[in-house]
C-alpha cells in the first residue's frame, strides 16, 4: 500500500498516512483517462451555435418567376441555400455534446488519476484545512510550508470548504480550491500539484473502492 507524510498546515509531519491500494495504488489506464476527460470536456460546451435554415430567413415568400416558359432554371423562393442571402444546408443548431460514461468508467478513470499523482509524488496529504479569517497572504504561507510549488488544486471536505477558506484562496494566482465531491479528473490534470486533506482523502476511499 502506497505511504505518505500527513502534514500540518505549518508543513510539519504529523504522521504517515497508508493509502487504499485499489485507488491510489493501480496502475493508471491511459485510454480510460482519455475518454473521462473527453466526456468532460465535451458536457462543458455551451452548444449555443445556431444558424438559419431557408425557413427560418427573411423574405422569399413569393415565387421568383414562373415554373416554365423563361428559359431559366426552376426556383421556388429567392432564399433557397443556392440564392445569395439563402437559408444554410446542414448547419449547426443548438444541442448538448454530453455524453454518458458508465459509472465504473468514470470512477476508474479518478482512480487512475489520483493513483497517477502519487507514483510521481504530485500528492500532498494535509491534516486540515481551517482559516480563521480571509487572508490571501494566509493561504500562501500554507502552500509554501507544504511546498506545493506551481500549478496546484487544493481538495478539501465540504465541511472544510469554508467561506473564510473561499476567500483566502481566491486570488492566489495557479491555484484552485474545490470540495472532494466536486473535483473532476480534468481539474485535477489540469494542475500539476494536488493538496488533499485527510478527510477528502477518505471520502476517495470510501467512494471509489
Amino acid at each position: 500500500m502506497p505511504v505518505i507524510a500527513l502534514l500540518n498546515q505549518a508543513g510539519a509531519k504529523v504522521a504517515d498516512l497508508t493509502l487504499a491500494e485499489e485507488v491510489f495504488g493501480i496502475e493508471p489506464n491511459r485510454q480510460v483517462v482519455y475518454d473521462v476527460v473527453n466526456a468532460q470536456r465535451a458536457a462543458m460546451r455551451q452548444g449555443t451555435h445556431d444558424t438559419k435554415g431557408r425557413s427560418e430567413v427573411r423574405g422569399g415568400g413569393r415565387k421568383p418567376w414562373r415554373q416554365k416558359g423563361t428559359g431559366r432554371a426552376r426556383q421556388g423562393s429567392i432564399r433557397a441555400p443556392q440564392w445569395r442571402g439563402g437559408g444554410t444546408v446542414f448547419g449547426p443548431t443548438p444541442r448538448s455534446y454530453a455524453f454518458k460514461l458508465n459509472k465504473k468508467v468514470k470512477q476508474l478513470g479518478m482512480k487512475s488519476t489520483l493513483s497517477f499523482k502519487v507514483q510521481n509524488d504530485k500528492l500532498i496529504a494535509v491534516d486540515a484545512l481551517v482559516f480563521d479569517q480571509a487572508k490571501t497572504k494566509s493561504f500562501i504561507e500554507f502552500l509554501s510550508n507544504v511546498k506545493a510549488e506551481g500549478k496546484t488544486i487544493v481538495i478539501c471536505t465540504r465541511e472544510e470548504l469554508t467561506e473564510n477558506a473561499i476567500s483566502s484562496a481566491r486570488n492566489v494566482p495557479n491555484v484552485f480550491l474545490t470540495s472532494c465531491d466536486n473535483a473532476s479528473v480534468y481539474e485535477i490534470l489540469c494542475f500539476d500539484k494536488v493538496v488533499a486533506t485527510k478527510g477528502a482523502i477518505t471520502y476517495f476511499e470510501e467512494v471509489l473502492k
